[in-house]
């Protein structure tokens, strides 16, 4: 299914200003740098471009030094110009790119030059949204833009790669095709009920109907991981105090982050920070948390309470002690809090073998049901000091938030946005209702059929294909000027 362009009336109706105009913008971040980029994009482009830039006119798609001046000929700065003539170039529409030097007054001159010239400054994510208008990229290929200028972290920019290169948009498609097939035997049954082939199974429409719905629900729940991607597993340091917390959430960390004391009480309130581990599919949130005790001490107490909270909202807790006993104490503890996996870890272990120990049977879980494994813990023992331990506690973390959310392979689709989301579980429920009703046989199949009409439009909306003035709006006001 290719996207469907928007008349020019509807690009009117649908631009911030007015689609007809030429826009002008700052496409780098302002201030002192070596080089600033000015992108003109519009039906008159050129022409506008033909008073600012000397020589003129230019080889489309060929980088040339020239001259910008103002309307009064004065020199205002010496950038290297390229022409792009639509719809060959990233809006679909004639693009002019000044690369001029750096600065708060180059850039800005040229721009105001361009103004005067008859262009009019961009609105945020004005480009974009002329790229989406022209069939350039789809809604959620746009989406992936933003993404991958607002990418924190390495994993978020893999993932805004896969779904700029069209991955999530042809899974998308994929999906609108399954319900497009149950809704068309469904259609040939209504149209068509004397044909020899005779009346379509209605066993046959409820499978097609269960294989397109569980792939909707397949993607879906990817969801999860995609939130990982973007913000990283919680990984909460739990404990009681003075059993080396904060020394492993530096040595985690690479830098002092966290005070380190002898006195029991320390660390007063959580300290976060964000690693990435190399080859990991998404970063790691560590979480420095106070020591977990019974305490008269009112700000110490608050201290436990911020802690508490921090172990309900985790992906994975490490429960940590000085010896293997205090460990378990540890994993007792924490599990009374949280449904999080937990990961023991011996610390200060600068003799003896460090590394991951044979897993541990939980003591207090009790009776494990007939023929099922007694629940168990695994143990990692570390060396703050030595760094001992560290790199197989860094791959058991990893390895539990996998096994837990089950995280796809790197290159694989995954849902990172709330409105992605939204849509498919739209189209999850309308065929889950279709599938309801069609077991019964309740209804009609005419009148049934709608909600298979409801999912396929829930599918359109994550990539634009059809009603995307709605969102327009919401999606690109959070772009930056200038894309």
């Amino acid at each position: 299914m290719a996207v469907r362009p928007v008349t020019v009336e509807r690009m009117n109706d649908i631009a911030p200003v007015g689609f007809a105009d030429t826009i002008v913008a700052l496409a780098t971040a302002p201030g002192r740098g070596a080089l600033a980029v000015v992108r003109v994009s519009g039906p008159q482009a050129r022409a506008i471009a033909s008073a600012v830039v000397r020589p003129w006119p230019l080889a489309p798609r060929r980088a040339q030094l020239c001259a910008a001046v103002d309307g009064a000929g004065v020199l205002l700065d010496r950038p290297v110009v390229t022409v792009y003539v639509g719809p060959r170039s990233y809006t679909g529409e004639d693009v002019v790119e000044l690369t001029t030097h750096g600065g708060a007054v180059a850039p800005a001159s040229v721009m105001a030059a361009f103004v005067a010239a008859g262009a009019r400054p961009a609105a945020p994510g004005e480009f974009t949204l002329r790229a989406v208008l022209n069939g350039k990229l789809d809604l959620a290929q746009a989406e992936a833009v933003g993404d991958l200028i607002d990418a924190g972290n390495s994993a978020m920019q893999r993932a805004a790669l896969t779904q700029l290169d069209g991955g999530l948009s042809q899974r998308i498609r994929v999906l609108r095709e399954a319900v497009l097939e149950v809704e068309a035997l469904i259609a040939y049954d209504i149209d068509f009920p004397e044909e020899d082939d005779g009346p379509v199974a209605r066993t046959r429409v409820a499978t097609a109907a269960a294989a397109a719905s569980n792939q909707i629900r397949g993607l879906l729940a990817t969801a999860p991981a995609g939130e990982l991607v973007r913000a990283g597993a919680v990984v909460v340091i739990a404990g009681v105090p003075n059993v080396g917390k904060s020394s492993l959430f530096n040595a985690l960390l690479g830098r002092a982050r966290a005070l380190v004391s002898d006195v029991p009480g320390t660390t007063r309130d959580a300290i976060d920070a964000v690693v990435e581990p190399a080859g990991a599919r998404f970063p790691l949130r560590l979480v420095d948390t106070a020591g977990l005790r019974e305490t008269t001490d009112v700000v110490e107490r608050l201290g436990v309470e911020v802690s508490e909270r921090a172990l309900a909202g985790a992906h994975v807790v490490l429960a940590c002690g000085e010896t293997i006993s205090d460990v378990a104490a540890a994993v007792r503890r924490v599990r009374a809090q949280t449904a999080a996996p937990v990961v023991g870890v011996w610390t200060k272990r600068d003799a003896g073998p460090s590394g991951v120990l044979p897993a541990i049977e939980d003591p207090t879980a009790g009776a494990p049901p007939s023929g099922a494994r007694p629940r168990e813990y695994s143990v990692v023992a570390v060396s703050a000091m030595s760094g001992a331990g560290l790199h197989d506690l860094v791959d058991e973390i990893v390895a539990t938030v996998v096994a837990r959310w089950d995280v796809p392979a790197p290159d694989m689709p995954i849902i990172t946005r709330a409105r992605h989301r939204s849509a498919l579980t739209r189209a999850a429920d309308e065929l889950a209702e279709f599938q309801t009703i069609w077991a019964t046989g309740s209804l009609p199949a005419v009148v049934v059929a709608v909600h298979l009409r409801a999912a396929v439009t829930a599918l359109e909306d994550v990539i634009g294909a059809v009603g995307v003035e709605d969102v327009l709006e919401r999606v690109f006001s959070e772009f930056c000027v200038g894309k």
